[in-house]
């Protein structure tokens, strides 16, 4: 392994490579384990991976409860804020977590494996992008995981990253469930198995009582190999060009600015935000807008940073009349050291778990043929990622509506040319009228389960949107005031062939050589719930192209030697 201290030890640097991959996140450490492992020629591909953030040293990143920690981490987190709007959060900007870090949001998450529905797949290859139907993508996933489960037609036991069942914590978690059933809506054992449907407990990217993300699963692993170089604190500042051809990239370390050059390719895999922030910030994206900051032009590609896609994210809060939950509260964090000495003696208890243990995939009315709703039910009050530190030291339980399909689509753009300032964010929720109508009619199916037999005895006061809000135009209007998000961004840089597209089905950049994306930014359509797993094998399945297209190159190049 040759890996540069984050604490800028001088040594001497490869300039170098096969690869370069730009960021070590979901996408980038799978790409960096795949890629480094085989061989293209006789000799194994020289990679790098430039990562911004520091190295996953921190040992709260460990412990899968500590995960609300990075929420108020500016060191492991980016922190984005969202552009303002008036009538959301009371003109206050959106909390945009991503992680920045060994792993990415994978380092950050609550660890939730959910694949989505396999109409989400089949989508994307009715659009035009052969090979990324269910059926050709289920074989990355089964692939990928270890599931403890075992082995079977979903699941596979011999992946890299590992996953589990959640041992419940909490006594409301069952209540959830045992209402989900009392309301008359289905259960699911499996959500990433033959029933899609139903309320259950989530499986997650947790072993042994530690985080399983992609930094342990596939990055650290690969980091014995010595023709992997990961670089840490090392901001790329923009794609270096000849003519259309990618050669590499500028990026800064420790104050120093530094050239790398790629013999076969560049992949971005720094996510939603930053993969289309890099395009543009390098000269593509859409001519006028990069013109207007005075950025040359590399190629038109007016698609980039556009059908910006998220779960958009409403919550009904009540307060509970018994105390075995989560707070932050004098007594709720006394309840918590036994715990805490528990997970420091065995890795168990509490903090070895997510506390987003309970949830489920729902139609927000029957005429609905797929789920269009998530919920997320969490045994604590939670609002602005778990920052409103004052509702979460009371004793209540929320469950969380999100939108799983929104027809709504934002923009990301360019503040400046300095790649140092943030991307402007505009969600532009509910640009679509069919997303508010989805989300109003979710609180209602979350209401009535929260209204069941199996709350009774812990049903306190509905704190928000309250009792009082019934109507469709009210319901909306208080759900703004806490709206949002389910952290997965997506669709900035579109598969696809149309004018809109970025990449192609192959994920390479259009009208650029040697240019790939590769992370969850490509999805041209957001799937029906969380986004790690998907990318995993989103990540999987590049890998595999490039590694066989570089193979193709090699021998054509090779038979045209011999013809000479």
């Amino acid at each position: 392994m040759t890996m540069l201290s984050d604490k800028g030890t001088k040594r001497q640097k490869a300039t170098n490579f096969d690869f370069i991959i730009v960021g070590a996140g979901s996408a980038g450490s799978v790409l960096a384990n795949r890629l480094s492992a085989n061989s293209v020629s006789e000799v194994k591909a020289k990679v790098l991976v430039v990562e911004a953030g520091p190295a996953d040293k921190n040992p709260m990143i460990k412990i899968p409860g500590a995960f609300a920690y990075f929420m108020y981490s500016k060191k492991y987190n980016w922190a984005y804020e969202a552009e303002t709007v008036a009538d959301i959060r009371g003109g206050k900007p959106m909390f945009c977590p991503r992680g920045k870090t060994l792993g990415g949001s994978s380092a950050i998450n609550a660890m939730v494996y959910v694949r989505g529905h396999s109409t989400d797949y089949d989508a994307w290859e009715q659009q035009g992008n052969e090979g990324w139907g269910f059926q050709e993508m289920l074989p990355y996933f089964i692939n990928s995981e270890t599931n403890v489960r075992g082995a079977n037609e979903y699941h596979g036991d011999a992946g890299p990253i590992f996953v589990s069942d959640v041992i419940n914590d909490y006594p409301l978690n069952d209540r959830f469930i045992e209402a989900s059933g009392q309301a008359g809506f289905p259960l699911s054992q499996d959500f990433n198995g033959q029933q899609f449907e139903g309320a259950g407990y989530f499986q997650f990217t947790i072993q042994n009582g530690e985080r399983c993300g992609v930094s342990k699963a596939y990055l650290k692993p690969a980091m014995v190999r010595d023709n992997l170089v990961v670089e840490c604190e090392a901001f790329v500042n923009r794609i270096l060009f000849e003519g259309k051809k990618a050669v590499g990239l500028e990026y800064e370390q420790n104050g120093e600015i530094f050239s790398v050059y790629a013999k076969k390719e560049v992949i971005l895999s720094g996510g939603s935000f930053n993969s289309p922030q890099m395009l543009m910030l390098s000269g593509i994206g859409d001519k006028k807008e990069l013109q207007q900051h005075g950025i040359k032009v590399v190629h038109d590609l007016p698609g980039v940073g556009k059908n910006l896609q998220e779960h958009v994210d409403a919550c009904v809060l009540v307060k509970s009349q018994k105390k075995d939950g989560f707070s932050v509260g004098p007594g709720g964090l006394m309840n918590m050291l036994p715990d805490v000495a528990k997970y420091m003696k065995s890795k168990t208890g509490k903090l070895a778990n997510s506390i987003t243990q309970a949830g489920g995939f729902l139609k927000s009315n029957p005429d609905v043929e797929v789920p269009d709703i998530q919920l997320h039910f969490v045994p604590l009050l939670f609002d602005d990622c778990g920052r409103d530190l004052k509702l979460l030291s009371s004793h209540g339980y929320s469950l969380h509506v999100c939108v799983l399909r929104p027809k709504s689509r934002g923009t990301l753009s360019l503040k400046s040319a300095n790649p140092r300032e943030p991307i402007k964010i505009d969600f532009n929720f509910f640009s679509d009228p069919a997303d508010a109508k989805v989300l109003v009619d979710g609180i209602r199916v979350a209401r009535k389960i929260l209204a069941s037999e199996a709350f009774d005895e812990y049903r306190g006061e509905e704190i928000h949107p309250g009792k009082q809000i019934e109507s469709d135009d009210d319901l909306l209007q208080k759900s703004k005031e806490r709206l949002g998000l389910v952290y997965h961004p997506t669709g900035t840089c579109k598969m696809g062939s149309d004018s809109m597209a970025v990449v192609d089905s192959e994920l390479k950049v259009h009208g650029i050589q040697n240019l790939r994306v590769v992370d969850a930014s490509i999805m041209p359509t957001l799937v029906s719930g969380n986004t790690n797993a998907p990318v995993i094998a989103i990540a999987e399945k590049a890998a595999e192209m490039i590694i066989k297209s570089n193979v193709n190159k090699e021998r054509v190049t090779e038979s045209l030697d011999c013809v000479e």
